[in-house]
């Protein structure tokens, strides 16, 4: 995948991510059980926005496809992991919700190191 066909494809991801959200906010607060699904709501919600921000500072923020990459992937596999527990009673596949966890920390320790980085020339 091209640099630009990926940039495109994290603000993809950031508006499903989003959807999600708000879909899985809602099942939580109709269903029997909202623990799981708010945790999913929570996850999404508050890491689509970061994605899009990533998105809008790509041209200039050297450590954005990394944040990006790391952010997505991790929201991806943590929220799956709370989705397959809310719909089967069982996860993923073990310490998926940790491992989905620790990369999403990843991905804000490296837009924290973009901070100490130069920005990229036009």
């Amino acid at each position: 995948m091209s640099h630009s066909g990926f940039r495109a494809t994290t603000l993809f991801v950031a508006g499903l991510m989003g959807l999600t959200g708000v879909v899985s906010a809602a099942g939580a607060s109709h269903g029997t059980d909202p623990r799981l699904l708010a945790g999913i709501s929570a996850m999404c919600l508050a890491h689509a926005p970061a994605l899009v921000a990533l998105y809008a500072a790509w041209p200039s923020f050297r450590t954005a496809p990394a944040a990006a990459l790391l952010i997505a992937l991790g929201t991806a596999l943590f929220s799956a992991d709370l989705a397959m527990r809310h719909v089967t009673g069982q996860g993923l596949f073990p310490m998926s919700a940790p491992l989905g966890g620790t990369t999403i920390m990843a991905g804000w320790i490296a837009i924290s190191l973009g901070a100490f980085l130069p920005r990229k020339t036009a």
